[in-house]
């Protein structure tokens, strides 16, 4: 089962209409000892960095979700990809979960010293799979997804890129390490190719639910 991680600033309706549409259960919950329950997380966000930092702090859910992202998988949408990285710009210097090496920094709205482009990236934009091995991945050609976003990620660790977004340079789009994951777009609003790739963290989930029975002994070969 999924659990959803209720913090105060999700997008937790349209995330929930996702998950039923692909017939997954779950259950929507700000306490950690009912999370760490799930077979895996979904942490969703809209709003600023620091204000949900500040939130996951006082819900006690920072140090949960680092120890909870050692064992089981978890996946980041929007603000909440943000958070897996280690600090983000947005409203001064503040420390993030720390699971994704790289910040989060505001885009500058300018190109050169004339030309200035709208912040935040909103609407529709396609996808350059930058690792088209992930199992987020599977099934998918490049195509359109939907992003509402002022800050993007930069990171010195190219490996953790699947996909990225040309918007002015290349935004990170699709980012992971192990069964760590996030995505910058709102893949519960991106049509067919976000219903795939959620319904292919879902097949993540069970995978890694299924292995983790036959290490313990508790499935059979």
């Amino acid at each position: 089962m999924i659990g959803i991680v209720d913090y105060g600033m999700g997008n937790l309706y349209s995330l929930s209409r996702a998950l039923i549409r692909l017939d997954e259960p779950y259950f929507i919950s700000d306490s950690a000892e009912k999370l760490d329950q799930a077979d895996g997380l979904i942490l969703p966000g809209v709003g600023a960095f620091k204000d949900a930092m500040a939130l996951l702090n006082e819900k006690e859910l920072t140090r949960f979700l680092r120890d909870y992202a050692d064992k089981k998988p978890l996946l980041g949408i929007c603000l909440g990809m943000q958070l897996l990285f280690d600090e983000s710009e947005e409203g001064g210097l503040n420390r993030g979960l720390g699971l994704l090496q790289g910040r989060v920094v505001r885009f500058s709205g300018t190109v050169g010293s004339s030309e200035h482009y709208k912040v935040p990236h909103m609407g529709w934009n396609t996808l350059d799979f930058k690792n088209s091995d992930s199992p987020l991945l599977r099934g998918l050609d490049p195509d359109y997804a939907y992003f509402v976003h002022s800050y993007y990620a930069v990171t010195d660790s190219p490996s953790i890129l699947i996909a990225t977004a040309d918007y002015h340079g290349q935004v990170p789009a699709v980012v992971g390490s192990g069964h760590i994951f996030g995505t910058q777009f709102h893949p519960e609003k991106s049509g067919p190719f976000g219903q795939v790739l959620l319904e292919n963290y879902l097949r993540f989930v069970k995978r890694a639910q299924d292995s983790e029975l036959l290490h313990d002994g508790r499935g059979n070969a």
